[in-house]
């Protein structure tokens, strides 16, 4: 199989973001196996409420990525550096303030936070203490996010798997070290976890210093291969009546330059589409949890194997981040449409081989999870739908990274929105007849409606077609 430069670019940038993906829930194992050996149960329930606490946190934030990546993967397409400078500088800043806002208002926001979760008494002193200390991390962890997307944006992916993975072992090592040798207990947890947010921190800014200082980086991006390049000229010769690729563009991505509003935009939408992925993912465990114990404790088992599925296509995600904006800053329609596409192919492939894998060995990944042929056993009647997800969510999951990258953000706005009303609306309507298969089936329609919605979104976009014009994020 000969694959095309395009092919290249996109499996370049996606495997170390899949490597990246995968140390995320590596790590909080390796935090409640840490807290499962001091001999108290409550810490292990302290562990996943903390942990819940800040994922909510950094959830939300998360457009610090996100939006940089987007467009400075534009002002890279564009080879514009003062333009990818200036959305450093940017980034970095916004991170810095909000920084500051969450640290004066840190109690406020954990009273916010507490609301959404029923702690036990017993555990509480315990969350108090990680919240705590960990909030101390947060700092790092905006402004973590901020350098990470700007590396994205300048198609730099193997450096945000570094930064994770070696964040990942500081983490790892100091946490055992302050519980194990200083007897910290979950206070050396939390400490070794904020110890290793600002390493991760100091990492990124290495590379984003090396990437800001090497000449090659100032140097206009090469926007494809000598065939790809054929491909567009013949794609836009006069006989097919298209027009040339030089004459399409916005003057604003030419310029490189994003105006506060765009920018503040850009951002707001991408956190609010964020806040209505985190209510749904939040009452999805409200609403298994009300169902019982049992069905609590099935639905954690099968998110496993959606979480596992979302890993992996996140990683082509990231590539149509970086390349679809590279495309758009550089002009390129014609290489945009081919990206999109290569990007659904190769996401189409991912689908059907996790289908494939889900229908074949669902159970018996389950029986590796937990030896208990109870939970095991209820979990059965409810495997059709975990074998629905990779069909369901691969359009959602690969359009989020299209939008991201070419700041098309109110669209993905509209169509979480969308979805996460069609959720909410299916559970309560049917929750009563259907119980956790209404849950299953309102989840497996947030994750359609989504990729419906951009679909057709996409098919609206100027610069989707032939004829382009500016885009307007």
């Amino acid at each position: 199989m000969t694959l095309s430069s395009i092919d290249r670019s996109i499996l370049r940038l996606t495997w170390p973001a899949i490597a990246t993906n995968v140390t995320v829930p590596l790590l909080g194992l390796v935090d409640v196996a840490i807290v499962g050996h001091i001999g108290d149960a409550r810490y292990i329930g302290a562990i996943a409420i903390g942990t819940m606490l800040f994922n909510v946190i950094f959830w939300l934030f998360a457009f610090l990525r996100m939006g940089t990546s987007g467009l400075t993967a534009q002002a890279y397409g564009a080879g514009d550096a003062a333009a990818w400078r200036s959305q450093l500088r940017k980034a970095v800043r916004m991170a810095l303030v909000l920084s500051v806002a969450l640290l004066v208002a840190q109690n406020g926001v954990y009273a916010a936070l507490q609301a959404l979760f029923d702690t036990p008494a017993a555990m509480q002193p315990l969350v108090d203490s990680y919240y705590r200390i960990g909030v101390w991390g947060i700092p790092a962890m905006l402004t973590l996010y901020s350098l990470t997307g700007w590396l994205i944006g300048m198609q730099n992916t193997r450096a945000t798997m570094v930064i994770a993975i070696s964040q990942n072992i500081i983490n790892i090592g100091l946490s055992l070290f302050f519980v194990f040798a200083l007897r910290m207990s979950i206070a050396g947890v939390a400490l070794g976890t904020v110890m290793a947010q600002w390493a991760g921190m100091g990492i990124a800014v290495v590379w984003v210093r090396h990437r800001l200082n090497n000449p090659k980086a100032m140097k206009r991006a090469t926007m494809a291969e000598e065939s790809d390049g054929r491909m567009i000229s013949r794609r836009n010769s006069p006989a097919e009546g298209k027009g040339k690729v030089e004459s399409v563009g916005c003057p604003a991505v030419e310029a490189g330059k994003q105006n506060a509003a765009t920018l503040f935009s850009t951002y707001f939408n991408i956190f609010l589409r964020t806040a209505f992925l985190v209510a749904v993912n939040l009452a999805f465990v409200a609403f298994g949890t009300s169902l019982g114990e049992e069905t609590l404790a099935v639905n954690t088992l099968l998110m496993q194997l959606f979480m596992l599925y979302s890993y992996i296509t996140d990683g082509f995600a990231y590539a149509g981040e970086a390349l679809c904006g590279r495309y758009l800053g550089a002009r390129q329609p014609m290489m945009l449409r081919l990206t999109v596409h290569r990007l659904f192919l190769w996401g189409t492939g991912v689908m059907l081989l996790f289908s494939i894998a889900y229908a074949v060995g669902a159970l018996p990944f389950l029986h590796l999870l937990t030896s208990d042929t109870a939970v095991v056993a209820a979990a059965h009647p409810y495997l059709p739908w975990i074998m629905a997800v990779p069909a369901a969510g691969m359009a959602a999951f690969v359009w989020d990274g299209v939008y991201i990258g070419i700041t098309r953000t109110r669209a993905m706005l509209l169509a979480t929105a969308l979805a996460s009303v069609v959720f909410f609306l299916l559970w309560h309507t049917l929750h009563n007849a259907w119980g956790n298969h209404a849950l299953w089936l309102a989840f497996i329609a947030f994750l359609l409606v989504r990729g419906i919605v951009q679909t057709v979104a996409w098919r609206t976009i100027s610069y989707a077609s032939p004829h382009t014009e500016c885009p307007n994020p």
